[in-house]
């Protein structure tokens, strides 16, 4: 783990989604973070120790989902499949698919593997896999404002956790998409999927892959910021969102409550999804596992670094 030292910073912005308005100045105490995502081997020896079962390798109980189709009803999660050409970006079921079989140990759908991703950030954990495998640990998950702080890694003003550039001298920084989302990815970072922790550079705080590769867990509810931090003041160690206020109903009519997670993933892209910043951030569905969300982990009040 890595020490973050604390402090007052900027969170959010005025320059991009709404849900990130308004930028406003926070203060968080000290933290040890994970210097990058929980990997593959990480989670599988958790599993080993424990036998735990994931989410999506469970059957999913009728109860839960009245009306529900039947056929969905099975374990299964979610994976990106690029279509073949151009489609409505205002229909993110042209490129996402619930797949039964789709699980930790195979992340693309049954045929898929880990085998030879074992530095690899784990992905189809939903937030309560990933909190059982944090207090399996002794650690717990990062607040928004823990996460983005850490993220930024000492700059605070900057668009990026690196600068204003995404590609400084042409040098990729995280693990993104190039080209058209979502049928055309160039791979001009060297990867087309997840890619193994530490790829790419550090942040200032000696952080690996807070931007990009995975979207990770916190343990905020999520609400807009302009609901919950209304202030002329720093707001100290906020933790934010209200259960209820986060609640999605989806078209089923089930609601469904929702978390923060932040730093994009490797299907964010400049012509749909440019959230591969410190500051954006994204509503994620508690029950839903996906094939670019993973997490990592901290420990509060210590200034000490562990392995």
């Amino acid at each position: 783990m890595v020490h973050v030292p604390g402090g007052i910073f900027t969170m959010g912005s005025d320059d991009h989604y709404p849900e990130e308005k308004p930028a406003h100045k926070v203060r968080v105490d000290p933290f040890r973070i994970d210097r990058h995502a929980v990997t593959n081997r990480d989670f599988a020896r958790f599993v080993a120790a424990t036998g735990y079962v994931t989410l999506a390798e469970k059957p999913v109980d009728p109860a839960d989902y009245p009306g529900a189709d039947p056929a969905l009803l099975v374990p299964a999660s979610v994976v990106f499949v690029p279509p073949p050409g151009r489609v409505d970006l205002r229909n993110h079921y042209n490129w996402w698919q619930y797949i039964p079989g789709a699980d930790w140990r195979h992340p693309r759908g049954p045929d898929t593997s880990i085998e030879g991703m074992e530095d690899h950030p784990v992905v189809q954990v939903a937030y309560e896999d990933a909190l059982a495998y944090a207090q399996w640990a002794g650690k717990e998950l990062p607040t928004e404002a823990e996460w983005e702080f850490a993220a930024k890694g000492g700059s605070d003003g900057t668009e990026f956790a690196w600068g204003e550039e995404l590609v400084p001298g042409g040098r990729y920084m995280a693990n993104t998409w190039q080209g058209e989302f979502p049928w055309d990815n160039q791979k001009l970072d060297g990867y087309e999927w997840t890619a193994p922790v530490g790829s790419f550079p550090a942040n200032g705080y000696g952080l690996y892959d807070m931007i990009g590769n995975v979207w990770e867990w916190t343990c905020d509810w999520y609400q807009e910021h302009g609901r919950i931090q209304r202030s002329c003041c720093t707001l100290d160690n906020p933790r934010g969102g209200e259960r209820e206020a986060s609640l999605d109903a989806r078209s089923s009519g089930i609601a469904i409550p929702r978390r923060v997670m932040k730093g994009g993933s490797h299907v964010c892209a400049p012509n749909y999804c440019r959230r591969y910043r410190p500051a954006a951030r994204m509503a994620q569905p508690v029950d839903t596992s996906t094939c670019h969300v993973g997490f990592r982990c901290i420990v509060r009040g210590s200034k000490e670094d562990r392995p």
